[in-house]
C-alpha cells in the first residue's frame, strides 16, 4: 500500500506545471493533520515548493536538476485559485514599453487581494495590493500603459503619453481610452485632453512606429 506524501506526488506529477497543491484538495488522501504533515515533509525533501501558507507546487525536472515552475504560468494559476487580478507592477510595465531601462531589482505584482510574499525556490516574489485602476484591462496593452504612467507618475504623465499613445493599436486605444472611468483626474484629464485635440499628430506618428516594426 502507498504510503500518503507518495499518494500526494502521485496526485502534483499528474497534474500541469504551476497546478496549486493545497490541502483541502488532498482530503480524500488522508486527514488534515497527516496532509499537511506529509506536505511540510515533501517540501523539506525538495519534492515540493512550499510558495507560501498553504500553498505547494510540484518543482519542474531540468537537465540542471529540480527548478521552479514559471513565474508567470504559476501566478496565473494563483490568481484563479484565490480570484484576484495579479499582474506587473508599473515599473516592469514601463520597462516593457521602453519609457524606462531600469530593470526591477526584486520581482513585484500588483494584487486585488492582500499583499503577501510568495516564495519560488531561493527567487521571492512580492504581491502588493493595488487600487482598483491600476488592474484595469489585466493581461491587456491598454492595463500596460495603464501601469506605465501610474509608476511614472503626475509630474511626468505628459511624457509618458507622448511615447505611450504612438505604440497603442487602433483597439488598444479605445480600450484606454473606455478606462478613462476608472484612472485618477491627473491621468484621465491629459488623455482626453489629447485624444481631443492631438488625434491627427499622434495617429500619424503611430503609422511611423508600425513602419519600422
Amino acid at each position: 500500500m502507498k504510503t500518503l506524501p507518495e499518494r500526494i506526488m502521485e496526485h502534483a506529477e499528474a497534474a500541469p506545471e504551476a497546478t496549486p497543491i493545497c490541502p483541502p484538495a488532498l482530503l480524500h488522501l488522508g486527514r488534515r493533520a497527516a496532509v499537511n504533515q506529509a506536505l511540510s515533509r515533501l517540501a523539506r525533501a525538495g519534492r515540493l515548493m512550499r510558495i507560501c501558507q498553504g500553498v505547494y507546487m510540484r518543482p519542474i525536472e531540468t537537465r540542471f536538476g529540480r527548478c521552479a515552475p514559471s513565474i508567470e504560468k504559476s501566478l496565473q494559476s494563483l490568481a484563479a485559485l484565490w480570484g484576484e487580478t495579479i499582474v506587473p507592477n508599473g515599473g516592469s510595465a514601463a520597462n516593457w514599453l521602453g519609457l524606462t531601462t531600469q530593470n526591477p531589482v526584486r520581482s513585484v505584482y500588483l494584487t486585488s487581494g492582500r499583499s503577501r510574499q510568495l516564495y519560488f525556490g531561493k527567487h521571492p516574489v512580492e504581491l502588493r495590493h493595488a487600487p482598483r485602476w491600476q488592474l484595469a484591462a489585466p493581461h491587456r496593452i491598454a492595463g500596460v500603459a495603464i501601469r506605465a504612467l501610474a509608476w511614472l507618475g503626475p509630474e511626468e504623465v505628459e511624457d509618458g503619453l507622448d511615447a505611450v499613445l504612438p505604440r497603442l493599436s487602433g483597439e488598444d486605444l479605445e480600450e484606454f481610452a473606455a478606462a478613462r472611468a476608472v484612472m485618477p483626474r491627473w491621468m484621465a484629464e491629459p488623455l482626453s485632453a489629447r485624444l481631443a485635440h492631438e488625434k491627427g499628430s499622434w495617429v500619424v506618428a503611430r503609422e511611423a512606429v508600425e513602419q519600422h516594426r
